[in-house]
């Protein structure tokens, strides 16, 4: 069924359709190469251009990757212009709604563009437009835009190096010489890339983003990801020369993710050079009072007109220009021909640092009319405290003037005469020059007293301490009006201003026990005088560190605070006054000592029991070979530091002693405070065989040692599981017999059972 839409609709329609087609740019793809450089490129009268030509690639359904767009009413910075693109010209238009990549990989590249942007023979889908052009005038210049499906806002990493490009080739026509590729990062060779410009915001690294204009968004006048902003290709030619200009835009690596270049109707211009802008943006604006000559001298020139901000300036119809003032200047130059060719710069002024003249006034220590000064004391004032100004200091103003032979030594500089200049400039290069009067003042203010203290912060004393300095401010202060009292750590510092304590009211001295404090008494930068005093810390000589010591159960031990103190005072009850006292239970013990100076400090005493170990048994893991093992367990009342040895030489902090034979054992037991003791322990194994032939060896099968645990057991069994004989840890063991008849050679099983009832089991041979 057909839907039947209503007027109203049908209007609403056409007008939402119309306002979504005005947002993207149009794209006409049936212009011819002429009409391309002489209608739409060019606008200037100025150049004669010949050999025009543009390849592409022409797709199945007649569209081409070349052609002309409109961007009239759009936000695209170009309202008019031609489009060199690596896919169909067509769809570059709005809005960004699909991923172009539609030039196929038989579609070639360019060897040219290759060589410019250093990339191999990676290059493919390139569309090339070339023509010949004779200049009248000394520059040329052009505007584009560089857009790419490769600016990806969420690409993978591997797609970070793949990169399409673009290169403006020029070079004199009919020659060999080499292009040169003015289509680069501005100040820079860098040719202008999907990688070489780009913008942050993903895992690809961003470049030169001061030119990248934006990821975009669905609704985009073109159909690309993102693109730069506008940027200027240029270079100086020379007039009556025939160039040759070839601008080429390919992919590279594959035909995917296609690229294209806008470049701006009419931005192709003949000019002429007039110097670089002298823009405070770009660090090098004229400074105040200074001139510029302009020169728009150009051959065959019929006339000139100079003009101001666009309103031509009276009178000023010579070839050259003297600027004096800022604006932006531009030259009208008619040629032969009815050509006019034009030239601009854009100049801005940096003022001039207002000249501040000072004076220093620094301590005559000894009174001889000569004094060292910190010339930067005087920076603040000759720069009104502006941090974007820089001082340095001459001899001459001359020098200063010609910025030569700057004083060396500007922190420490005898007053050999009574004027030095300050060049003052700021980050332009403009500068005035600064007198500063250098005069003394005798030191005449009285030396406060000494400040004293007790090393009690630290143990053992290191002679370092805390001290508040403002204490002597009211005795330096004495008999005298005011002034600032600034705190160094040497006459140097105080007389240069450099260094300064920063936290006088707590300051840490930085030479132990007694250090040598500088007062400087002054006015801002000017200095009345210095005085003297010094920091002293007394201290007590001796170990006051926390000492352990040990006390053996029933005895007692003395307890020595060192002599030569003033007073003690032990924290024994009652209280103790002595040096030395004699203690018999562990604890805590803290003596208070004080010295001549009235200063005290403390010692601990940490008084530790300790107790001869015993033993309260021996744990034998034995009948495992010659990997048996024993541990010691002492009693609950052992307290102490114990080493362990089963020869009484080699001692060692475990009680067990691994890989033990079978035999019988003496451990030493020693705590180094109260003594050793001596422990009998046994390690039992079974015999594998034994030969009953009754020649007196090894004719009874027993287990050695065993008869000191008299209730243990052994019951012997053979093959069969029958019992054959059975003893107890007191009785000698098996002869070989069963009521008293020999038993045959054989294996027999046996079961041990020990006092501790552990129970071993397993198997020897009797062997007849």
């Amino acid at each position: 069924m057909k839907m039947i839409k209503t007027p109203l609709f049908i209007l609403f329609f056409l007008c939402f359709s119309t306002a979504l087609k005005a947002q993207y740019i149009q794209v006409t793809d049936t212009y011819s190469a002429p009409q391309f450089v002489e209608d739409v490129l060019i606008n200037s009268s100025c150049a004669s251009v010949s050999n025009i030509s543009v390849t592409g690639y022409n797709f199945d359904d007649g569209k081409k990757s070349y052609g002309r767009f409109s961007g009239t009413g759009t936000t695209f910075p170009f309202t008019d212009g031609i489009i060199l693109s690596t896919g169909k010209a067509i769809s570059a238009k709005g809005p960004n709604s699909s991923t172009l990549s539609e030039g196929p990989s038989s579609w070639a590249g360019d060897s040219d563009l290759e060589n410019a942007l250093s990339i191999g023979n990676s290059s493919v889908n390139a569309t090339v437009l070339e023509f010949d052009f004779m200049p009248l005038g000394d520059k040329i210049s052009f505007n584009y835009i560089f857009s790419s499906e490769q600016y990806l806002s969420s690409p993978s990493a591997s797609q970070c190096s793949y990169t399409d490009g673009f290169v403006f080739l020029l070079k004199e026509a009919n020659t060999s010489n080499a292009y040169q590729n003015l289509a680069v990062v501005p100040g820079t060779a860098i040719p202008i890339k999907s990688n070489t410009v780009r913008g942050p915001g993903t895992i690809c690294p961003p470049a030169n983003a001061q030119y990248f204009d934006a990821f975009n968004e669905y609704q985009h006048p073109t159909n690309f990801n993102g693109q730069t902003k506008v940027l200027k290709a240029e270079s100086s030619v020379t007039p009556g020369t025939l160039y040759h200009i070839k601008l080429v835009v390919a992919d590279q690596g594959n035909n995917l993710y296609d690229s294209a270049i806008f470049l701006g109707a009419g931005s192709f211009k003949i000019q002429k050079d007039l110097g670089p802008d002298r823009l405070l943006a770009t660090q090098n604006p004229l400074c105040e009072g200074s001139t510029l000559n302009l020169d728009a001298t150009t051959t065959n020139a019929i006339s000139y007109q100079w003009l101001k901000n666009n309103v031509t300036i009276s009178g000023a119809t010579n070839a050259t220009y003297t600027v004096t003032e800022t604006g932006v200047y531009s030259v009208q130059i008619e040629l032969s021909g009815s050509c006019f060719s034009t030239g601009e710069i854009t100049v801005e002024y940096s003022p001039k640092p207002a000249q501040i003249n000072t004076q220093l006034i620094q301590c005559d220590e000894d009174n001889d009319g000569l004094a060292f000064f910190n010339l930067s004391q005087a920076t603040n004032t000759i720069t009104a405290n502006n941090n974007s100004l820089y001082a340095s200091y001459f001899l001459t103003s001359e020098n200063a003037t010609d910025d030569i032979s700057a004083i060396a030594n500007s922190s420490n500089f005898e007053n050999t005469q009574s004027i030095v200049y300050a060049r003052v400039e700021n980050d332009f290069g403009c500068f005035t020059v600064s007198e500063i009067t250098l005069a003394i003042s005798n030191n005449t203010i009285a030396n406060p007293a000494n400040l004293e203290t007790c090393d009690t912060d630290s143990n053992p004393a290191d002679g370092i301490s805390t001290f508040d300095l403002e204490e002597t401010e009211a005795g330096i202060l004495a008999n005298l009006t005011g002034g600032n009292v600034v705190y160094y750590t040497s006459n140097a510092d105080a007389l240069s201003g450099l260094n300064p304590i920063l936290n006088p009211a707590s300051f840490q001295n930085t030479v132990a026990y007694q250090q040598t404090i500088y007062a400087k008494l002054s006015s801002g930068i000017e200095c009345y005088g210095i005085a003297e005093f010094d920091i002293i810390i007394n201290s007590f000589q001796g170990n006051f560190a926390d000492a352990q010591r040990n006390l053996c159960a029933g005895s007692s031990i003395q307890l020595n605070a060192g002599s030569g103190f003033s007073s003690y005072s032990w924290n024994t009850t009652p209280v103790q006054n002595s040096q030395i006292i004699t203690v018999s239970t562990a604890g805590t013990y803290i003596v208070t000592v004080s010295n001549i100076f009235g200063c005290t400090t403390t010692k601990k005493f940490i008084v530790t029991a300790s107790s001869i170990a015993e033993v309260a048994s021996v744990s034998v893991n034995d009948f495992q070979g010659g990997n048996n093992s024993a541990t010691i367990n002492l009693t609950p009342q052992s307290i102490g530091n114990y080493e362990y040895s089963l020869d009484g030489t080699n001692y060692q902090l475990s009680p067990t002693f691994s890989n033990l034979s079978p035999g019988e054992y003496t451990v030493y037991i020693n705590e180094e405070n109260c003594g050793q003791i001596e422990y009998v322990f046994y390690v039992m194994d079974y015999p594998k065989f034994f030969t009953p032939n009754q020649d007196g060896f090894n004719d009874i099968w027993r287990i050695p040692f065993l008869q000191f645990q008299p209730k243990a057991t052994v019951s012997i069994f053979d093959r069969y599981g029958k019992l054959v004989h059975f003893f107890t840890g007191s009785q000698p063991g098996w002869d070989g017999t069963l009521n008293g008849k020999n038993l045959f050679s054989s294996d027999y099983w046996f079961v041990i059972k020990l006092e501790n009832r552990r129970e071993i089991k397993g198997h020897f041979s009797l062997v007849r």
